[in-house]
C-alpha cells in the first residue's frame, strides 16, 4: 500500500490533504512492488517521504524530466501525472474495483464525485442495461404464463 497522509507544496512545504479523504492507502498492483521496494532500499527517506531523495520531499519537476526522456526514448507521445491518476481509475474500473473503494483510492470527498468522473466508464452501460431490462421483463413474463396455466 502507498499511504497518503499529507501533500508538498513548493512554497508553503508540508500541507494537509484538502479534506479528511485525502488520507488514504492505495494498494499497488505486484507488478510494481518489487521496483518501488528496490527505489525505496536505494533512498535513506527515513520513511517520511517514500519517493523522496535522502529525507527531501519527491520533486515533481524531476519526474516529470525523467519522464520527459523515456517518452522520447521509446518514440511515445507524453502523458502528465493528471493522465496517469485517470489510466489508474479507468483501469481500476475495467478491473472490476466498485466504486466506493476507488473513490477512496483516489480521495475523492464522495462517491459522487468519481461517479461523476468515471461512471460513464461504469459497467452497465446501454447495451448491457437493455439486455439486464430484457432478461428481468422475459422472467417476468414466463412467471405470469406459468401462474396463469396453474392457478
Amino acid at each position: 500500500m502507498i499511504r497518503v497522509e499529507r501533500s508538498w507544496d513548493r512554497l508553503e512545504g508540508v500541507i494537509e490533504p484538502k479534506s479528511r479523504a485525502g488520507r488514504r492507502a492505495v494498494p499497488i498492483v505486484a507488478a510494481l512492488r518489487p521496483h518501488l521496494a528496490a527505489r525505496k532500499l536505494s533512498r535513506d527517506s527515513g520513511g517520511a517521504f517514500f519517493f523522496g531523495e535522502r529525507s527531501r520531499p519527491f520533486n515533481r519537476d524531476g519526474l516529470v524530466a525523467r519522464a520527459a526522456k523515456a517518452w522520447k526514448a521509446a518514440g511515445l507521445a507524453p502523458i502528465g501525472l493528471h493522465e496517469c491518476r485517470h489510466t489508474f481509475a479507468s483501469i481500476s474500473i475495467a478491473a472490476g474495483v466498485n466504486a466506493k473503494a476507488l473513490s477512496s483510492y483516489l480521495g475523492h470527498s464522495s462517491i459522487q464525485i468519481t461517479l461523476d468522473r468515471y461512471g460513464h466508464l461504469m459497467p452497465g452501460n446501454e447495451d448491457e442495461a437493455a439486455a439486464l431490462l430484457d432478461a428481468y421483463l422475459e422472467r417476468a413474463n414466463t412467471r405470469a404464463r406459468l401462474a396463469q396455466l396453474d392457478p
